[in-house]
């Protein structure tokens, strides 16, 4: 749970930065990559994650901008990042501004149910997270190198002198 805004300051800094770097290796090509037919494609995840930060944000009275919710996919990696970016600051500004530590325990209505809104920083941060890893599968698969995010990836083993780990 987050406790304070400065708690979550550092997170989302450290979280988005992470999403930035995944996103940085997308290419045009890559978002069409699918996780099976039928099923999401590493464009429209990434888009996912750009859209789904106004709007749920925007349910706890903040005015988060960036990609709307029913924008399509964008044809482009830069244009996915460039909404993600705009999106990932724009509510980093507006927490700062208009919450403080006692308004985390202000309850808004998500989804039909009540949260409070530091459980609603949780769900987004958990939220990225878990996308990410959806992503990083799909990069494998589209020949993209996976960046490291909560330890080296394969390919940074060797740049570290190390040898990865088996397989």
């Amino acid at each position: 749970m987050i406790t304070s805004i400065k708690e979550f300051e550092d997170s989302w800094t450290r979280e988005s930065d992470d999403t930035r770097k995944i996103f940085a290796e997308l290419t045009d090509r890559s978002l069409a990559q699918p996780v099976t037919k039928d099923h999401r494609t590493l464009g429209r995840l990434a888009w996912h994650l750009a859209i789904s930060i106004p709007e749920m944000m925007n349910r706890t009275g903040l005015t988060v901008s960036g990609p709307a919710e029913d924008a399509p996919v964008p044809p482009t990696a830069k244009a996915i990042y460039d909404g993600y970016d705009q999106a990932a600051r724009s509510l980093l500004s507006q927490v700062r501004a208009k919450w403080t530590d006692a308004s985390l325990k202000v309850e808004d209505d998500m989804y039909g149910t009540r949260w409070t809104r530091d459980m609603t920083l949780a769900a987004l941060l958990y939220h990225q997270v878990h996308h990410r890893g959806q992503m990083t599968v799909l990069m494998r698969q589209a020949g993209l190198k996976v960046p490291g995010i909560y330890g080296p990836a394969k390919e940074e083993w060797a740049a570290m002198g190390a040898q990865p780990p088996a397989v």
